[in-house]
């Protein structure tokens, strides 16, 4: 809803309205278009491809619903806000592959949804009705907004979460409306807010901005009960959220997680630590104004002038203030938790940031479609400002872009404009971005669906891409590893014991397709299960004969069910001779 009298996030002069758009039912349809498309590109992939992440969360899913769950230990730690959106489809069903397809479609229902409120916050950034709806497609088919959510991931959901809250609290700060809305507005953005953090360690920074805006609500002078209910919705969200999030990872975390609090903490006490964090947050920069075309930099650098410019009423400074501190404290903060995993993927990396980028891209197509032909100098700004953020990811990384691990999925975007899933080329990436720039900017000059149309013909097929290049043979291979349909009878379900030296890359997918039970760990190198198991799985190397796999000699009545190797070793599956 857009509330009477609200001012636009970036002030512009008032576009003629364009009386024959109907937007309601055109955006109805068109969530429902989104929807389906997801749901249709999702159920190209049988398992999960994006691990461990998607089997911590559905792991999450499980344990809430009262399953079981396995031993995450020393690895990163899954909240419960998206596991907690997702789980009721565990009520309806518990066979793995079904829940997983119906989490998928609760994505697809929500990730659907960056269209209408895309379209409100174009409309709020000046343009019309038709213009706003077209280039709100644009801004729903963002890979960073449809790929992931084709995942089970909290990034199938942040970036409309980030959205609505930013809407909230614009209406909060900005509507001409009674205070009882107000006070709806102000208790909205805060909810969304503490379910980003409840969601993911990156929901902290809207935390932290929903807290600056709840200060700056107090000087604007806006009713004070929006302010003492923004305030206790807050805290309490916090509250149970914090709670629920301890008893999962005391469940999922026996043993602690992998403290990445620790990198971040030793990374801002050093020189060194500083120099590796800002060479990766630039990484990060540098990835959005190259995936969107440079769109992004101009989205940015608005925010910044809204924010400097003298003048600039102060809730459009409050809340480009508040936009511009998530960036930089997401990208700051993720880079200094980050290991070095000897990873090409750390040094320029999008994902991280793709909670804010539907945001900063729409800024950027709101400017590209308002200034048109006195957009020159903002478009030079960016242009710049991608050239200058390549030049620094180059200086930084070095040989380390040639001689570290490469991983398609790390780059679905680039990928695609650079033509090149086994290496990250960074100056043809580069390059290609500024093309797709010069192409955005003047295509601008002819409207909005010239505009729309290059971008979701592009993020289409860079989805397509990566899905048939990067994630359908991941998701095909954890299918093929997992399978267990020739081992036991239908319907049985026996204690299992599971060998701790299983690589994680077959472990969590056996364990995913064994809801019954949290298989007892044992080291196969040093002997035999524990006793009163059904199903031994014991680590193998592909070579050595299965039946050495027991340590020790197998006892009577056991033998080999299966043998199956794998891209990291394989297993060998021991049950009860019947």
């Amino acid at each position: 809803m857009r509330p009477a009298r609200t001012r636009p996030l970036v002030p512009s002069p008032p576009w003629r309205r364009d009386a024959a758009f109907r937007p309601g039912t055109a955006l109805l349809l068109g969530w429902l278009a989104h929807a389906l498309l997801r749901m249709a590109l999702a159920a190209t992939r049988a398992m999960p491809a994006a691990a461990p992440d998607e089997y911590g969360y559905l792991f999450s899913a499980r344990v809430l619903t009262g399953g079981v769950g396995t031993d995450l230990s020393h690895g990163t730690i899954y909240r419960a806000g998206y596991a907690l959106l997702v789980a009721p489809v565990l009520y309806l069903t518990d066979d793995p592959d079904v829940a997983y397809h119906a989490m998928l479609g609760v994505n697809a229902l929500v990730s659907a949804l960056m269209l209408p409120l895309g379209y409100v916050l174009l409309r709020r950034f000046g343009l019309a009705p038709g213009p706003a709806f077209l280039c709100g497609n644009a801004v729903a088919l963002l890979p960073a907004v449809l790929f992931f959510s084709l995942f089970a991931l909290t990034d199938a959901i942040l970036p409309v979460v980030t959205l609505g809250w930013l809407l909230l609290a614009h209406s909060w700060l900005s509507a001409a409306a009674p205070p009882r809305r107000i006070a709806l507005y102000a208790g909205g953005a805060s909810l969304l807010a503490a379910y980003a953090h409840v969601c993911h360690s990156r929901g902290l920074l809207l935390v932290l901005a929903q807290m600056g805006l709840l200060g700056a609500a107090v000087l604007l002078r806006r009713p004070w009960t929006a302010q003492a209910v923004g305030a206790a919705v807050l805290g309490g969200v916090l509250l149970a959220g914090g709670l629920l999030n301890a008893r999962l990872t005391a469940v999922l975390y026996p043993f602690g997680d992998n403290r990445l609090q620790d990198n971040v903490r030793d990374r801002l006490l050093s020189l060194d630590g500083w120099g590796w964090t800002l060479g990766l947050a630039t990484g990060q920069l540098w990835s959005q104004l190259v995936i969107t075309g440079g769109v992004a930099g101009i989205g940015l650098l608005a925010f910044g002038r809204t924010a400097l410019r003298r003048g600039t009423p102060g809730a459009q400074r409050a809340l480009a203030l508040a936009v511009l501190g998530i960036v930089a404290g997401i990208a700051l903060a993720t880079s200094a938790a980050l290991p070095d995993e000897r990873r090409v993927g750390n040094f320029a990396y999008a994902r991280y940031l793709a909670p804010v980028l539907p945001v900063l891209f729409a800024a950027g197509l709101a400017v590209l479609l308002r200034a048109r032909r006195r957009v020159t100098v903002t478009a030079g700004a960016a242009a710049a400002l991608l050239v200058a953020s390549a030049g620094v990811v180059q200086a930084f990384a070095g040989d380390r872009l040639s001689r570290y691990e490469h991983l398609a999925f790390d780059f679905p975007e680039i990928s695609l404009l650079t033509w090149n899933w086994t290496q990250l080329r960074l100056w043809h990436a580069t390059v290609a971005g500024l093309v797709l720039f010069a192409v955005a900017v003047l295509l601008a000059r002819r409207g909005a669906g010239p505009l729309t149309g290059v971008f979701a013909l592009v993020s289409l097929v860079i989805v397509g891409t990566a899905l048939t290049r990067a994630a359908q043979p991941i998701s095909g291979e954890f299918a093929r590893v997992s399978d267990m349909r020739t081992l036991l009878p239908p319907g049985e379900r026996p204690p299992v014991a599971m060998d701790r030296n299983l690589a994680w890359t077959i472990r969590l997918p056996l364990q995913y397709r064994m809801p019954w039970a949290r298989p007892a760990g044992y080291d196969g190198r040093v002997g035999g299960p524990p006793p009163g198991a059904g199903l031994v799985i014991v680590a193998w190397d592909g070579r050595s004969a299965p039946t050495s796999t027991w340590r020790g000699g197998a006892p009577p009545g056991w033998r080999v069910a299966a043998a199956l190797p794998a891209f990291d070793g394989g297993w060998v599956a021991w049950v009860p001779v019947r």
